[in-house]
C-alpha cells in the first residue's frame, strides 16, 4: 500500500445524535415554537370550555326539561318534536350537539322512537349515546337490543343484550337482560345457551324478580335439548 493510499480516509457523514443535548439545542428554535403552540390550545380549549360550552350546557338543560316531562309522559310525538314553547329531543341534539344534554337526548330519543316502532332509528340514537351512566349505558343496550328483536335480527340482539347484562352488572337490570338473551336463544333454537342464561339467573340473581319462577324457563329450555 502507497503511503497515499495509507493516508486516504472515506468520509463519512457526522451525525450528533450520540452527543448529549445535541438534538435539543441545534432544535431549540423549534421546539419553543411548538411547546408554545400546544400551551396556546390548551389556553384556548379551556376558554372554549368556559366561555362557549359552559352557557350551552345550561342553556340546553334548560330547554329539554319540557322534552324530558313528555317522555315521562309517554308522549313520545312531543317528547321528539317538542311544541310551540320548548324543543323536542331532536332540536337539542341540532343545536346543542357537543354538550352533555345533547348526548343524554340520543338515550330519551332512542327510546321514544323504540317505542314508537321506529325500530332503525332507535338503533341509530340509542348508538349515538356516549355517556358515563352505567344505568343509562345498560338501558341503552338493552334498548338496541330490543330493537333488534323486533327487526328479527337475533345474532345483534344477543351482542347487544350481552352488553347491556355486562354493563349493568347489577340485580336490577342485569337479570332482566339475562332473561331476554334466554328467549332469543330459545326463539334460534339455541336451547342450551338458553339454559345457561337462565341458570345464571338463577346463580348470580336469586333475589331478583326474574329468578321467581325462572326453574320453569330452565326447565322448558333443557326439554328441548
Amino acid at each position: 500500500m502507497s503511503k497515499t493510499q495509507a493516508n486516504t480516509k472515506v468520509a463519512t457523514p457526522e451525525t450528533n445524535f450520540g452527543k448529549s443535548g445535541s438534538f435539543v439545542r441545534e432544535n431549540q428554535k423549534s421546539l419553543i415554537f411548538i411547546g408554545g403552540a400546544v400551551v396556546a390550545l390548551i389556553v384556548i380549549y379551556l376558554l372554549y370550555l368556559k366561555v362557549y360550552l359552559g352557557p350551552l350546557e345550561t342553556k340546553a338543560a334548560n330547554q329539554m326539561y319540557r322534552a324530558q316531562d313528555f317522555w315521562a309522559q309517554k308522549d313520545w310525538d312531543k317528547a321528539i318534536k317538542g311544541d310551540a314553547s320548548y324543543p323536542g329531543f331532536e332540536k337539542i341534539i341540532s343545536d346543542y350537539g357537543n354538550t352533555k344534554a345533547a348526548n343524554l337526548a340520543y338515550f330519551y330519543l332512542g327510546t321514544a322512537y323504540l317505542n314508537k316502532g321506529e325500530y332503525r332509528k332507535a338503533i341509530d340514537d340509542l348508538t349515538s349515546y356516549r355517556g358515563d351512566d352505567i344505568m343509562i349505558a345498560a338501558e341503552a343496550f338493552g334498548g338496541i337490543g330490543d330493537a333488534y328483536v323486533e327487526l328479527k335480527d337475533y345474532s345483534n340482539a344477543v351482542t347487544y343484550f350481552n352488553k347491556a347484562v355486562d354493563k349493568a352488572k347489577n340485580k336490577f337490570l342485569s337479570p332482566l337482560y339475562l332473561k331476554k338473551l334466554g328467549l332469543v336463544y330459545e326463539e334460534t333454537k339455541d336451547n342450551k345457551s338458553a339454559s345457561e342464561a337462565y341458570k345464571r339467573i338463577k346463580t348470580e340473581y336469586p333475589e331478583s324478580a326474574e329468578a321467581q319462577n325462572i326453574d320453569e324457563y330452565i326447565a322448558r329450555a333443557e326439554a328441548k335439548l
